[in-house]
């Protein structure tokens, strides 16, 4: 489906998440501002970190499929529902072939929304994830969709810097902020550097051919025309 839609799929820092602790679970944490956000998940962990995605739907049964992709309900208007959602996710992180996504706004936001403002959930699950493991990975993701030079856009990720928690009594407004902290730090480092073409050094998960009638103005420009003589 994203190579269907999008031109090329870029990436950088990898290497936060390459050097998180391989033994304690690892949660994902990203802005959530369209529907393809899951879908680009899903190939962040399954093609550049080798893992099985999990990650919350609200109203999985209208996308019963997704179910098959890592997804898992969660009905945020019923406190029940949320609770025991919250729960799974926890032993969810007991697999380490998992990592854990999160969307912690808990709402669609526009893209570059400020201020980033988090639900209380991550720092909930993160923490009690320590309880349980003695240690979390959080790493936090900015994504964003550009045009460039072609007619479909392409999807650019950064990793952060990971958050080694390992304090379970941690305040839980202060590990919130926190958290915000790192993933509008995050978004801000990727604004910039598509903002300064910086993105030209990032990895490529895939990108594909050019159209014809770009291969041919590639041509064109490569070809050198003497000089026009002045008359």
């Amino acid at each position: 489906m994203l190579q269907n839609r999008f031109y090329a799929f870029r990436y950088s820092g990898y290497e936060n998440y390459a050097a998180c602790d391989s033994d304690a679970p690892t949660i994902f944490f990203a802005p959530h501002c369209n529907w393809w956000d899951g879908t680009v998940l899903y190939n962040i962990t399954h093609r550049i970190c080798r893992k099985e995605i999990r990650i919350m739907i609200e109203e999985l049964n209208r996308f019963p499929l997704l179910q098959r992709a890592g997804a898992f309900s969660v009905n945020k208007k019923s406190a029940q529902s949320a609770m025991q959602a919250i729960k799974y996710s926890i032993e969810l992180l007991g697999d380490l072939r998992n990592i854990l996504c999160l969307f912690p706004q808990g709402i669609i936001r526009p893209p570059h929304y400020r201020p980033i403002e988090f639900q209380t959930g991550l720092a909930y699950i993160a923490q009690n994830a320590v309880k349980k493991y003695g240690k979390v990975n959080l790493v936090p993701l900015a994504i964003d969709y550009v045009f460039l030079r072609d007619n479909r856009p392409e999807v650019i990720v950064k990793f952060g810097k990971n958050i080694a928690l390992t304090d379970a009594n941690s305040d839980r407004k202060e590990l919130t902020r926190q958290l915000e902290d790192a993933l509008r730090d995050t978004c801000d480092h990727l604004s910039c550097d598509i903002s300064t073409g910086g993105i030209q050094e990032y990895d490529i998960l895939f990108k594909q051919h050019l159209k014809w009638y770009r291969r041919i103005e590639q041509r064109l420009k490569s070809i050198n025309l003497p000089p026009v003589a002045d008359v």
